[in-house]
């Protein structure tokens, strides 16, 4: 029922994103065909290069999506944040299964069916034309259904760089931990797969020898004009630069969170035109995507910045670096404005009952546990300088075990449920009191400060200076207990990210409109 009302509520926006969705597979996978098809005959013909061929795409398929796509976003031409690149990941894993039965269904053929073809005085093209990809064409079929499939699924994690679809759910769902926003993308893709595969089956059967012919010009039409069409997008810009701010975000709700809070600001105070890639990734995806143009505008953490981004050592005082972060960007074309007004740190958590009977207050005091204990971390606290190594160094901690790594969404709730005992959470984290953990104070200060900063590319700030202004109304706003109440909505009582933010910005900027 959740999930009905969920649809229900959101009818537009799923329509969107499904639609979205089938442009990302119905592309890809077409353009895979145009591809590997062509591949395939040749491989069929000369075996010393089908090996070669199949290797390759044997090779494309074993590199995790998330990798894959990781990979491409440096890549000028076919790479970047948004479906360009999503595009060129699921072609690459749409070649596979189609390179194969096209292999399969040439070289199944018999011999003597080519033989009677070339008796009647058939050229090797005719013979290809009118006899081998007709009966060829339902293996090709099948491949096509392989294809297709995979892609529904892959097209998911796509999410991940801004390419949109279903995959924004998934994502999203994870960041909050809500299942219902989970299964509002899992299932219209698993329905969309099942879709696909049933009626790519049934064209498989369909086909005939007889209706080979027909069928092999309408599939090489389609594929010509979707290849065309492809190649267009591709060499388009994805959007206008003059007319449309794109702001970005991180992963996980507070980013989503900031990310609506800069969207509806710049709209409302700026009147710009906006357009939200939100849920990209972690901070390395997010600052990759400003420093090439992808995003305009997204919000991220002093203290992120300084030793994450540039690679600098920690410090302790806000204004130096904020300063020091502020030059930094300033460099590389890109601007920090004023502070939103809240210091995100680290939080190192622990369920309140065992802080109570443990007597547990601060990070030091884990030395006395540390070695009976279960830390659970996410994937960039484990990598960066100020993350779980300089933590243990600075503490003298000794885990017992080596610390389980998983989504910072997911951290939380491995906590409160005991599958771990200690995380490194968001000090703003509204479900740190939702859960009844508690954080320990960091009292060697190991952690910079985290002051969240709107950082906007210089460009853009040079071309719209409308959006200082409009990200000005929001400075020194957000302190962390407002920050961990707009959490707590989405999180907690899993309010509408875009709901949350308005009310927001309509109790706490109402003086600056009149």
């Amino acid at each position: 029922m959740a999930l009905l009302r969920f649809f229900a509520t959101h009818r537009e926006e799923v329509t969107t994103a499904l639609g979205e969705h089938v442009v990302l597979v119905v592309a890809a996978t077409l353009v895979a065909a145009a591809i590997a098809v062509p591949l395939g005959i040749i491989a069929a013909h000369r075996p010393r290069l089908g090996a070669p061929l199949t290797a390759v795409a044997n090779t494309v398929q074993t590199i995790p999506s998330l990798a894959l796509l990781g990979f491409l976003i440096p890549l000028p031409f076919v790479g970047g944040i948004g479906p360009r690149a999503a595009i060129v990941a699921l072609i690459l894993y749409g070649l596979l299964p189609i390179l194969r039965t096209t292999i399969a269904g040439i070289q199944g053929i018999d011999r003597t069916v080519r033989t009677a073809a070339e008796a009647l005085g058939m050229t090797p093209r005719q013979v290809l034309r009118r006899v081998e990809l007709p009966l060829a064409l339902p293996s090709i079929v099948a491949g096509l259904r392989v294809a297709t499939v995979i892609n529904v699924g892959t097209a998911t994690v796509a999410a991940a760089i801004g390419a949109g679809g279903l995959g924004e759910y998934i994502f999203r769902g994870l960041s909050m931990v809500d299942s219902t926003v989970i299964l509002a993308g899992a299932v219209p893709a698993a329905a969309l797969a099942l879709t696909a595969d049933g009626a790519l089956t049934l064209a498989e059967r369909a086909l005939s020898p007889r209706r080979g012919r027909r069928w092999t010009r309408a599939v090489t039409l389609v594929i010509a004009i979707t290849l065309l069409l492809v190649t267009f997008l591709l060499a388009l810009p994805l959007r206008s630069r003059e007319t449309v701010i794109v702001v970005g975000s991180k992963n996980f709700t507070e980013q989503i969170v900031l990310g609506e809070l800069v969207a509806q600001a710049l709209e409302r105070f700026g009147g710009l035109e906006v357009e939200r890639r939100l849920n990209l990734g972690g901070t390395f995806i997010c600052d990759r995507a400003l420093a090439g143009g992808e995003i305009d505008v997204y919000v991220e953490y002093t203290g992120t910045a300084l030793t994450a981004v540039f690679r600098k050592a920690v410090a302790h005082d806000r204004h130096r670096v904020l300063e020091t972060v502020r030059d930094a960007y300033a460099r590389t074309g890109r601007s920090v404005l004023a502070p939103l007004g809240f210091n995100n740190t680290f939080a190192i958590l622990v369920r309140r009952g065992d802080a109570e009977t443990l007597g547990l207050s601060a990070i030091s005091d884990l030395a006395r546990v540390d070695d009976r204990w279960q830390a659970g971390f996410g994937y960039e606290f484990l990598e960066r300088e100020d993350g779980y190594r300089g933590l243990v160094q600075a503490y003298g901690l000794r885990f017992a075990r080596p610390p389980r790594v998983m989504d910072l969404s997911l951290t939380y709730r491995a906590l409160a449920t005991g599958r771990v005992d200690v995380i490194a959470g968001d000090a703003t984290a509204g479900l740190i009191e939702a859960l009844d953990l508690t954080m320990l104070d960091d009292d060697r200060r190991f952690f910079p400060p985290y002051d969240a900063v709107p950082v906007v590319s210089t460009a853009t700030l040079l071309r719209q200076p409308v959006i200082r202004d409009a990200l000005g109304r929001l400075a020194g706003r957000i302190d962390e207990a407002t920050m961990r109440r707009l959490n707590h909505a989405v999180e907690g009582s899993h309010q509408d990210v875009s709901d949350v933010v308005r009310e927001f910005l309509r109790d706490h900027t109402v003086s600056d409109i009149q």
